[in-house]
């Protein structure tokens, strides 16, 4: 007890058992243990036993796994490259690697269905392409041309499930296929189907066409701070160069992706993820709700941006939204599940989102932890307060 530690926690602790003592900004923010919590052990000995955290900020997922294996870190969520890596030095270097199945975050792209613009009058989206992304059968042709398996298979080792809709897999809210959740396996000439029908046309040189004539082109926008974003956007890239698309990438840090997503709103498609879904569909309410600070998609006017004007939210939005009011106001689990079941088999068709691969929820943990009790949804740490450290 009283020994220092550091972790990589993405949030995954809940600090009010610790007390903040200081903060680094981009580099650490360090914990001290909350004198007055008022939890004790059966011996009546205060909890947590832990005195002191420190949460070391490291963006890159590369740094993260360089960190770790150092020793500078005693916890480490595993990318998919560091895994086979790390697994070999498991024993060695005193650490575990737990293994929770599929992560609760969820992987996507996702097009820029807005059609608003900004205080000088200038759209966000170039109209041309908003035409392309606001057509369902634009959408679910993308969603036919990635080849996800292949994705699981290079991007991800093999650590990682095809996923299909925002409520976790587990969940007893998520709505199975069989029941009406739509899925899009890799299906090439599905695709060009769904296009032909919906208007576009290819060249001679098998480049796809709008009806006016336009070349289908876009950008896919991510960050640089987690190495497997890049990797699945070179292979997204490729996939829609199959079918006549020509994609260009934009990888930018994390601060500037957020810039374009949240306050410029000038992006044509991302790549991203939402953390820690978990059990409950309501977790989601700020992606889904129309006025939601996350309803990325299609973001409305927020408190304190600029104004915009034009903002328009179609009709099957209007109906997820009010689904989701239905949801938190019904008690009946079982009418909570129906209606959550309607809100999947609209996002399926409508495609918002365009669900990738996620990852096996991998963390790795000294062995000079004692009483870890790892679970799937609340990882090593949800029992804190209990937990000691030994040299």
């Amino acid at each position: 007890m009283g020994v220092a530690t550091s972790f990589i926690l993405a949030g995954s602790v809940r600090f009010t058992r610790y007390i903040m003592e200081s903060y680094v900004s981009s580099q650490r923010v360090i914990f001290r243990r909350n004198p007055y919590y008022w939890r004790k052990d059966a011996q009546g000995n205060s909890q947590p036993y832990i005195e002191r955290i420190v949460w070391q900020i490291i963006e890159s997922t590369e740094n993260q796994l360089i960190s770790f294996r150092s020793g500078q870190l005693d916890n480490l969520e595993v990318p998919p490259e560091g895994f086979s890596l790390l697994k070999r030095e498991e024993k060695r270097a005193k650490f575990e690697i737990y293994n929770g199945g599929p992560d609760t975050s969820t992987g996507f792209i996702a097009f820029n269905l807005s059609k608003a613009k900004n205080s000088q009058g200038n759209p966000f989206v170039d109209p041309i392409k908003s035409r392309w992304f606001n057509k369902k059968e634009f959408r679910q042709a993308i969603a036919y041309a990635i080849d996800r398996e292949t994705m699981k298979t290079n991007v991800y080792r093999g650590l990682g499930e095809l996923q299909n809709s925002f409520v976790y897999v587990k969940s007893p809210y998520f709505l199975p296929p069989e029941k009406g959740l739509k899925v899009y396996n890799c299906e090439p000439d599905k695709s060009k189907k769904l296009l032909l029908q919906a208007g576009f046309k290819y060249n001679a040189q098998n480049q796809l066409l709008d009806a006016d004539g336009n070349r289908v082109r876009f950008t896919i926008l991510t960050n640089s701070e987690r190495k497997v974003r890049g990797d699945m956007a070179s292979q997204i890239k490729r996939d829609l160069g199959n079918i006549g698309i020509q994609v260009d990438l934009q990888i930018l840090s994390f601060n500037s992706y957020l810039e374009k997503l949240k306050v410029t709103h000038n992006w044509d498609c991302y790549l991203g993820g939402f953390a820690g879904g978990g059990i409950e569909p309501h977790s989601a309410s700020k992606i889904w709700r129309i006025a939601g600070a996350s309803h990325a998609f299609n973001l409305g006017p927020q408190p304190g941006d600029p104004p915009m004007t034009g903002w328009e939210v179609s009709d099957w939005e209007k109906e997820i939204d009010k689904l989701y009011i239905k949801g938190a106001q019904v008690l009946d689990e079982n009418k909570r599940k129906e209606i959550y079941y309607e809100y999947q088999r609209i996002a399926s068709e409508q495609l918002p989102f365009i669900h990738l691969v996620e990852g096996l929820n991998l963390q790795a943990v000294r062995d000079r932890f004692q009483g870890i009790q790892y679970t799937a949804l609340g990882g090593p740490f949800w029992n804190l307060y209990e937990l000691k450290v030994t040299d």
